[in-house]
């Protein structure tokens, strides 16, 4: 793969994972809920899952996504139902932000890693983005080594955004006024995730 072409594909990787939506609010939400190392655990369960979506880009999901519609619209059914029930936990600030600071109570590394990769397997909008854009660069890639580049690339932008993200968030001094505002971040979290559900059910 020339260097031209992957420079576009980082290029369009590191937008997509800089675009807000949910991951975004879930790698928030673990880094506050369960400290520095949960967050960076829910990043990288995040990129496993981007990867996941561009290895099976690399070997045909795009083409089966395009031909068989109703294969999209079930993951869509899916990650529409998956965010509501994320998003009416957080509404109700039960597992969230606000009651870890209220309790005490850390959320284990596990249900980081566990919400992190479903958050990334089961939103269309990720599926639609590998499908209508990240696709292209397979044709770009012949060999072995290419195909591999294509399929780590947005893997560790994602890992290496969100962790930076996480890092950010985990600070001494970001991490102790954004504890202040654990209800209300919970509140935004669910007014965003069910929002996005909608949207998602209305365009099935």
């Amino acid at each position: 793969m020339a260097f031209s072409a992957w420079l576009s594909l980082f290029t369009i990787c590191l937008l997509g994972a800089m675009s807000p939506g949910p991951s975004l609010a879930m790698v928030t939400k673990h880094t506050l809920a369960g400290g520095r190392l949960n967050g960076i655990v829910t990043a990288w369960a995040h990129a496993l899952g981007i990867g996941a979506y561009a290895f099976l880009t690399v070997i045909g999901l795009s083409i089966v996504l395009q031909q068989a519609q109703w294969l999209f619209q079930a993951i869509s059914l899916l990650g529409a139902v998956y965010l509501a029930y994320l998003g009416w936990k957080a509404l109700r600030s039960r597992g969230g932000v606000a009651t870890s600071v209220e309790t005490g109570i850390r959320v284990s590394v596990w249900q980081s890693a566990k919400e992190g990769l479903m958050i990334s397997m089961l939103n269309p909008k990720i599926a639609l983005f590998f499908t209508a854009l990240f696709s292209q660069f397979i044709t770009l890639s012949h060999d072995a080594l290419s195909r591999a580049i294509v399929v780590m690339t947005p893997l560790f932008v994602d890992g290496l955004w969100y962790t930076l993200l996480a890092l950010l968030f985990s600070s001494a001094a970001v991490l102790t006024r954004l504890k202040r505002q654990a209800v209300l971040i919970d509140r935004i979290s669910g007014v965003v995730l069910i929002a996005l559900a909608c949207r998602i059910m209305i365009n099935i």
